[in-house]
């Protein structure tokens, strides 16, 4: 079996893809940097589940705020200050995210993040039209996961760990990881992860699919099963320690 990862940017030249199998040993098939929407598609057509570093979809509060101002509609705030702007900047996945690792996710609504969203909102379509089950909740061929956050809950380096300048501390990651997957058979691709953290980026989110799919991830709760299939959830680990 194949689980995929990937770390998805707006452009193609820095979208970092992996593959974990599992067939009877957990082993790196393939890590890339430099992915189009072609490799993309094929990737999650191959892969039992891919998980994706990216939001899957934008909050529901936010596509109302553009609906009604488009249409004309939108009632008058009581105010429009900081505290009413953030009800329409966080997804409740986001939420869930900050209350657990104490990490906020980047704004789809109102950061840069929203350009790789924008990316595969295009790419969803396509998938769809297919008739492959992209359901945002993670319930079929894809998912959403957050690499940062994920290595929060496993008491590891979370910040910091991006760009060129930061590779030592991505060695040091990927040393510690072996704590948390033992029997990871990584051949030989440590290299290009601790060059590149677009890479290991998309090894995290190819290890947290096979955590979902092995159902050691965190389901989104039942009272927001709804909302989620709108906005996207992100799964995260199901311990906060390293599991072996």
């Amino acid at each position: 079996m194949i689980f995929g990862g990937v770390d998805l940017a707006a452009e193609a030249r820095r979208t970092g893809i992996a593959e974990v199998s599992d067939d009877g040993e957990l082993a790196l098939q393939n890590v890339s940097v430099g992915t189009d929407d072609e490799e993309l598609v094929d990737l999650i057509h191959r892969s039992v589940k891919t998980g994706l570093d990216v939001p899957l979809g934008w909050p529901d509060s936010f596509i109302r705020l553009v609906a009604e101002h488009a249409a004309g509609e939108m009632l008058a705030p009581i105010s429009t200050d900081a505290s009413w702007r953030r009800t329409m900047a966080m997804r409740a996945t986001d939420l869930a995210v900050r209350d657990r690792t104490g990490i906020v996710p980047l704004s789809v609504s109102t950061d840069k993040i929203a350009y790789p969203a924008l990316r595969w909102a295009g790419v969803e379509a396509r998938l769809r039209a297919e008739d492959t089950d992209v359901a945002r909740d993670g319930s079929g061929r894809i998912c959403e996961v957050y690499p940062a956050a994920t290595l929060e809950c496993w008491s590891l380096p979370s910040r910091g760990y991006k760009g060129k300048q930061n590779t030592a501390l991505r060695v040091d990651i990927i040393t510690q990881l072996t704590g948390v997957f033992p029997t990871l058979n990584w051949n030989g691709h440590q290299d290009i992860c601790a060059s590149d953290d677009n890479a290991l980026d998309a090894v995290l989110a190819a290890l947290v699919t096979y955590l979902v799919h092995q159902g050691l991830a965190v389901p989104p709760p039942p009272e927001a099963n709804e909302i989620v299939l709108r906005e996207g959830w992100i799964w995260l680990p199901e311990t906060d320690a390293p599991s072996g």
